[in-house]
């Protein structure tokens, strides 16, 4: 299976979210499926992330803030911020993911998506976040 893909997909999705303030619905999903041709494995993993993150969202916002010093959220870069949710429920939640792998996965997604300095930045918070869940 291609996890790293799906985890892209997820963050494209989740900035959407985040950028449109608009709840997800199965018609949206359908959109954005139409024209790609992953298997089904990515797209399974991919709504699972994207559900998981949105369903917790709340519990996992207040994680990222709780585990930044002087970071609010909402002053994050977007692509950032969601990378972080994505990963931090990974890490919360998903019991089948070693944190390392997560926040490896999160790392390589960032220096393909964000920028130089995003890097350092999220493995610092998601290591933080996985020592802090007893996962490190």
């Amino acid at each position: 299976m291609k996890r790293r893909k799906a985890r892209e997909y997820a963050l494209q999705i989740l900035f959407q979210v985040d950028f449109t303030k608009k709840k997800i619905d199965s018609k949206d999903l359908e959109e954005f499926w139409s024209g790609k041709k992953d298997g089904r494995n990515v797209k399974e993993f991919t709504e699972d992330l994207v559900r998981g993150t949105l369903n917790k969202i709340d519990e996992i916002d207040m994680t990222i803030e709780r585990v930044t010093e002087n970071w609010l959220l909402k002053r994050m870069a977007a692509v950032d911020r969601n990378i972080l949710r994505f990963a931090a429920y990974e890490i919360l939640y998903r019991k089948d993911i070693p944190s390392a792998v997560t926040i490896n996965e999160a790392i390589e997604v960032a220096k393909k998506f964000s920028s130089a300095e995003s890097a350092p930045f999220i493995n610092g918070i998601l290591d933080r976040l996985a020592k802090e869940a007893g996962k490190a």
